[in-house]
């Protein structure tokens, strides 16, 4: 299951939000279907946009939690958790809370990423804050 679109997803979900519960996880699943659904420079399917360098730091070697997302067990009722969300997510069937969101970044960043510059949240969710980067309908602060 490594290397399939759920496991790669699940993983993907587990290495960045396990901390903050379904609303949190299924929030992370909606980003990288929103940018499978809408490539670009992103890539055209899960496991691409998932694993493509520097697009979620889960799977950057040395990130601390690569090691938690390589040895991840469905025994875990976290990762099992994500597993379904993934499946879901997979699946068509996961209801997209974030938006349409593309992207987002955690609020404990002393800083936020120069992308997020006068963009407007489509949504906050877990400690994320969530954005449409390459939309139309992505707004501008005035």
């Amino acid at each position: 299951m490594l290397f399939e679109p759920v496991g790669i997803l699940a993983r993907t979900i587990y290495g960045e939000a396990r901390g903050q519960g379904v609303a949190g996880m299924s929030a992370i699943a909606s980003v990288v279907m929103n940018r499978v659904n809408n490539p670009g420079w992103w890539g055209t399917n899960v496991i691409f946009v998932c694993l493509d360098d520097w697009q979620f730091s889960c799977w950057n070697n040395g990130d601390p939690n690569r090691k938690f997302i390589v040895a991840a067990l469905e025994t875990d009722l976290i990762f099992a958790s994500a597993i379904s969300i993934a499946t879901k997510a997979v699946n068509g069937t996961l209801a997209d809370s974030t938006n349409g969101a593309d992207s987002y970044y955690a609020e404990s960043l002393a800083i936020p990423p120069i992308w997020a510059n006068g963009l407007v949240p489509t949504a906050v969710i877990g400690g994320q804050r969530f954005y449409q980067t390459k939309s139309p309908l992505s707004q501008k602060v005035s």
